[in-house]
């Protein structure tokens, strides 16, 4: 018999348009893949009753710096300006492999044991040729489906975000390249993390879009956000040096002009948004339907866990009220009536699954309960008490569960987590991030807040 796994009687989510919503259904998983989503499959196969549960297709975490996994929670109240001083200027020079690696790890299982089953690690603490490979084994061994987007050293804040004249190595990037991803369609694919316009000079910019072109690997970058790099202008930039294309995921993105929308629209591109971490940090108001207004499918990702929780689950709800907040008070100052399009807890949950798979590379495979993509499917415990009665099983997820309801994850195929718990060394993944917590205090010569 193949490997079968059938989870049976839930409501599922498929967030697939032709398959829809099957308020009694079955997932029928045969290796790694999806084999059949239907109201009954009748198969030979271990059976997980998924009676009383929702499922859904695993989240997708369109922008995670996941070496910061070692110093959660250090940067509470910092706003942009203060994390670069804090964590790139201060803690990133100081990373070991093995912190990257720790972090790397724990982070991961994190994302796991939260339902994500896709994450794009935006690795930008390449400091020597043995961090990359560090933070590719973390991921690695975590068992997550990732994209690792391979980013510049963070040794000096002068030297790499003001006006740098210092490009990604490119013989490393290749040497990561031909080690690790010979093929495009492994659990884990690559990218290239870039800096960009206004924090590079212009030759860096090219050089580094040229190296991603090059070795055919999408690109990711830090869009319009903040005080400083809100006034960039950087997709018109962009445009300037003749480096607009589909390839490119744009994060953050609170910023732009009308012109930028449609520059980037009409060019293809993709977005990645924050919502937490740009309301709380100071990026901007989380531009969620202005993406939509321009035909864009925006994703959503945590960014930061030195500032904010790194789940999805805390997205969805601050993209959900950032943007209705928003609205709502320009009707308001308007003495008129919120629009129609007003956002809605379905495309919440859309964003953070299918527009993510698009951002992530990953949507002929994941993002959607689909019959012939990978089985990256997470149960959600719609019995608990948080949760309990559903009466919209959409809202259900995007309004009140969180990380506890969380009770079975796979992917690609595998059990990751089951009855609420990850299957993984959890002991020894945290072991790992607080020896590296307790290391890079030491050399930053501060201490833990008793």
């Amino acid at each position: 018999m193949v490997d079968r796994l059938l989870l049976r009687g839930g409501h599922v989510l498929t967030v697939d348009p032709e398959i829809g919503d099957l308020p009694n259904g079955d997932v029928l998983i045969e290796g790694d893949t999806i084999a059949a989503v239907a109201p009954n499959v009748d198969a030979d196969a271990e059976v997980v009753d998924a009676t009383g549960k929702i499922v859904i297709p695993g989240f997708i975490d369109t922008h995670r710096h996941t070496w910061e996994a070692a110093i959660r929670g250090s940067a509470p109240n910092a706003t942009l300006d203060d994390y670069f001083v804090e964590i790139l200027d201060t803690f990133a020079p100081h990373y070991r492999p093995e912190d990257v690696y720790a972090s790397n790890l724990a982070g991961s299982l994190e994302c796991i044991n939260a339902g994500i089953t896709t994450l794009v690690d935006w690795s930008h603490i390449n400091n020597t040729p043995e961090h990359p490979d560090a933070g590719i084994r973390g991921l690695q061994e975590s068992g997550i489906r990732a994209q690792y987007a391979y980013g510049s050293a963070n040794t000096s804040l002068a030297d790499y975000w003001n006006e740098s004249k210092i490009a990604i190595p490119g013989d490393d990037v290749r040497r990561v390249r031909d080690t690790y991803f010979s093929s495009d369609d492994g659990l884990i694919t690559m990218a290239l993390a870039t800096r960009g316009t206004g924090f590079c000079i212009d030759d860096v910019v090219k050089a580094e879009w040229g190296l991603a072109r090059e070795l055919g690997i999408p690109i990711t970058v830090h869009v319009a956000m903040g005080r400083l790099a809100g006034r960039f202008a950087m997709i018109k930039a962009l445009e300037r040096l003749n480096l607009l294309g589909p390839d490119t995921t744009y994060i953050h993105c609170c910023y732009f002009s009308d012109e930028e929308w449609r520059l980037v629209a009409d060019s293809g591109g993709m977005i990645s948004i924050a919502p937490q971490i740009e309301a709380q940090m100071g990026h901007g108001w989380p531009p969620i339907m202005k993406a939509v207004e321009y035909g864009l499918r925006p994703s959503l990702s945590i960014d930061v866990v030195t500032t904010a929780p790194g789940d999805m689950f805390t997205q969805m709800r601050s993209a959900f009220g950032c943007e209705r907040a928003r609205v709502n008070e320009i009707a308001w100052q308007a003495n008129t009536e919120v629009p129609e399009t007003m956002l809605t807890a379905r495309q919440m949950l859309e964003m953070a699954t299918i527009n993510g798979a698009r951002v992530a590379g990953v949507e002929d495979r994941a993002g959607s309960l689909t019959p012939g993509k990978k089985a990256d499917v997470v149960v959600i415990d719609a019995g608990a008490l948080n949760v309990a009665p559903v009466i919209d099983p959409v809202a259900a997820v995007t309004l009140s569960a969180d990380v506890s309801n969380v009770d079975t994850v796979i992917v690609n195929g595998v059990v990751r987590k089951r009855d609420g718990k990850l299957l993984a060394d959890v002991d020894n993944a945290r072991r790992l991030v607080e020896a590296s917590r307790d290391y890079l205090l030491g050399a930053t010569g501060q201490q833990k807040i008793a």
